[in-house]
């Protein structure tokens, strides 16, 4: 079967507005147009896609599950247009990398050193933003490259993305807190009943209920302001085990006990648009974070 783009377009936007007649103001149509094109669809794909009403449209289920593909479809092709135009474009001078608050400032400097080396004019933004914001930066084309946690990402998207893999968390403390005098055993409760020092990004992402274990916590923006409040003996918190504030700092120490055995993982995915003179600058991003994870692994 051939759909036209006409006619997947007019599917999407109806199934969104749930009224015909709101889709056609959209799509700026007649809604006797638009009533037609999806007439057309529907026997095309021989089944019905909406139960029709005196105002309003409801989406069967086989509507519902071809909604999905027809929306993925549409963003394919938005994704051509632009790597089509890009063709004509050359090389970047200046890029953006927007990413999560808790990314390491190692990782992130071997970032701009794999650059440096292989784009040596290259001007480049570093930015901290949220999932959301990367997203709709990414799509409006303000922002290059997302580094970002994916532990509640939508999987429907035009984005093109490459797994950079799991960064283990771990709590740390002051060395010379009550905390790290305690056996093994007691430390978890102590955790539990101390003040928890936790990164908004965390928080941004849905993930309290995994990375909260203290009623008495405190919110921060930086991972560099949870290294100093953890530092001054101020609270404890969850920091990259492949962070080097073990080297910049020695007064952190990083605590174990039985109930937390397994480090906290969070997935990361660099997030991009499919065009071509991103491939490249993409390939050096991950070189650079496949360094720091396998030095990370050194140290451990």
């Amino acid at each position: 079967m051939n759909f036209s783009l006409e006619q997947l377009q007019a599917f999407v936007i109806v199934y969104e507005e749930q009224s015909i007649s709101k889709g056609a103001i959209k799509l700026n149509k007649h809604r006797t147009t638009v009533g037609q094109v999806i007439s057309n669809l529907e026997d095309q794909v021989a089944v019905t896609l909406f139960e029709r009403g005196a105002r309003n449209v409801t989406p069967t289920h086989e509507g519902s599950l071809l909604y999905h593909y027809a929306k993925q479809a549409l963003e394919q092709v938005k994704t051509f247009d632009k790597v089509a135009l890009s063709l004509s474009y050359g090389e970047l001078d200046s890029i953006t990398i927007a990413y999560n608050s808790f990314i390491p400032h190692t990782a992130l400097s071997l970032i701009r050193a794999q650059l440096t080396s292989d784009f040596p004019n290259m001007r480049v933004r570093l930015l901290v933003r949220t999932q959301q914001e990367i997203r709709a930066g990414i799509e409006d084309e303000s922002i290059h490259f997302g580094i970002v946690n994916i532990t509640n990402a939508s999987a429907m998207s035009n984005l093109d993305y490459i797994l950079l893999g799991q960064m283990p968390f771990a709590p740390y403390v002051n060395r010379n807190s009550d905390i790290a005098k305690l056996d093994s055993n007691e430390v978890f409760t102590a955790l539990q009943s101390s003040r928890q020092i936790i990164l908004k990004s965390f928080l941004d992402e849905n993930m309290a209920k995994k990375i909260t274990l203290s009623p008495h916590y405190d919110v921060v923006d930086q991972l560099s302001l949870a290294i100093k409040l953890v530092n001054d003996n101020l609270g404890w918190t969850l920091l990259p085990k492949h962070q080097d504030h073990a080297n910049a700092t020695n007064e952190l120490l990083q605590i174990q006990c039985p109930q937390i055995s397994d480090d906290y993982y969070v997935p990361l995915a660099l997030w991009s648009l499919k065009t071509k003179p991103i491939i490249e600058v993409k390939k050096s991003i991950k070189a650079a974070f496949d360094r720091y994870i396998s030095l990370g692994q050194q140290v451990q």
